[in-house]
């Protein structure tokens, strides 16, 4: 028995711009938007407006994130996919049919999500990180000090 979402939304993102279908029964509607914060509003909106229940996107470097974050505030699902998992057919590819392929693919139940920690467990990472750079760097800048001492005979 195939799995049918009602209305899917497929999403082409890249660090400016994002592309977006959403996929009905009824037909399709592209749109395209900024990655700035207004757009990234006015994105959610436009998938709540449409009652769109799942959302998939690539997990194209960081770029998916603040989407997410915005979904999961919103309660809509959500699939971050790996790109290989939904190759499209060679041929020209452009951020509209990768978009509707990705819809047309989540709307039919053929992605399979990428882990995605909880809210709270990507902020602690997060932290966590930036704490072991700042550590990591501290002692750069203490190994340099001690160098230039060691040089000029003062240690």
């Amino acid at each position: 028995m195939e799995v049918v979402i009602e209305r899917a939304c497929g999403m082409d993102i890249h660090k400016d711009n994002i592309t977006a279908c959403i996929l009905t029964s009824k037909g399709k509607e592209i749109q395209t938007f900024s990655t700035k914060t207004v757009h990234l509003l006015q994105l959610i909106d436009w998938i709540k407006q449409h009652e769109c229940s799942h959302v998939a996107m690539e997990s194209t470097g960081v770029f998916w994130k603040p989407i997410v974050n915005l979904l999961e505030t919103e309660g809509i699902e959500f699939l971050v996919v790996n790109a290989q998992h939904m190759k499209a057919l060679p041929g020209r590819k452009t951020d509209v049919k990768d978009s509707e392929w990705i819809a047309k693919l989540l709307r039919h139940g053929l992605l399979r999500a990428s882990f995605i920690p909880n809210r709270n467990q990507r902020e602690l990472r997060e932290l966590v990180r930036y704490r072991r750079s700042i550590i990591e760097e501290r002692s750069r800048q203490h190994n340099r000090i001690q160098k230039v001492l060691e040089g000029a005979n003062i240690s």
